[in-house]
């Protein structure tokens, strides 16, 4: 499945877990959408059959509340029938609300207490360069979440070591659980800090496959990578776009009818 096929899929997937469940976090998935898609689409070496295969490169959900997206692209890479996903948030599911690791194969880490999983994805790309593997590490980790002083350890770790086999990609998508990121802690110019910290740093449109695909495949001979993606919160459905709401509500019948609609629309064009 190319990219763009697979995160049409994506946000469909994701919006009906939100409407079946009644679950939270729907603008968040659909932020990062573009960016997962062309993970499992073009970048992530995985095999379904053996999804702990040595060989596979290790993917994080840092901020693990927008764990739909993911489980998405998981079972249209092969990994769990699709239809488990109707499950989601249900009682009994192997589908958290926040993306767990516990018997749902493809995921590396359960996340959720923000700060965390960035961190652990430092650990598993400085313990595959210890033993000589030739394995990439790639965490998404929001730009809200920035705000934690793990991630900055994270950063500062991460250089000293000279991951250059470490990718972190930023969702700055400008919202945080309370509000705008800036009317709350202002954590402007990433990319700059992230260089002054010791990364190979970009910018980029966070919905552009180019420019995803692109940044994705850079390397450094000594460096960690940081990716900070400007995408738009509820992206795809214009009436959850940069709404604060959407971080908790969920669609009803008729708001989940349109938000389809809009989505096949954008991706028939």
């Amino acid at each position: 499945m190319n990219s763009k096929t697979l995160a049409c899929q994506i946000r469909k997937d994701c919006l009906e877990m939100a409407y079946l469940s009644k679950g939270s976090h729907i603008a968040c998935a659909l932020s990062i959408a573009d960016i997962v898609a062309v993970l499992y689409s073009d970048i992530l070496k995985f095999n379904p059959e053996d999804p702990k295969d040595d060989k596979r490169d290790r993917f994080i959900l840092s901020k693990g509340h927008a764990g739909s997206a993911v489980y998405s692209a998981l079972a249209r890479s092969g990994f769990f029938d699709p239809e488990i996903l109707k499950t989601h948030y249900a009682n009994g599911s192997i589908l958290s609300g926040h993306v767990s690791h516990k018997t749902v194969p493809g995921i590396e880490i359960s996340t959720g207490a923000l700060g965390h999983g960035v961190s652990i994805g430092a650990g598993m790309a400085y313990a595959l360069k210890l033993n000589n593997k030739e394995n990439r590490v790639f965490v998404i980790v929001g730009d809200g979440e920035c705000d934690e002083g793990s991630v900055w350890e994270m950063a500062l770790f991460s250089a000293q070591h000279h991951l250059n086999n470490f990718t972190i990609i930023i969702d700055k998508n400008r919202f945080q659980a309370l509000g705008k990121c800036q009317d709350i802690l202002k954590n402007e110019n990433l990319k700059e800090k992230f260089e002054l910290f010791g990364f190979k740093a970009m910018e980029i449109d966070g919905h552009s496959h180019d420019e995803i695909r692109k940044s994705l495949k850079v390397t450094s001979k000594d460096k960690p990578i940081c990716i900070v993606a400007n995408t738009v919160k509820g992206k795809g459905v214009s009436f959850m776009e940069n709404d604060l709401k959407w971080h908790y509500k969920n669609p009803d019948e008729e708001q989940y009818k349109y938000a389809l609609r809009e989505v096949e629309s954008e991706y028939d064009q």
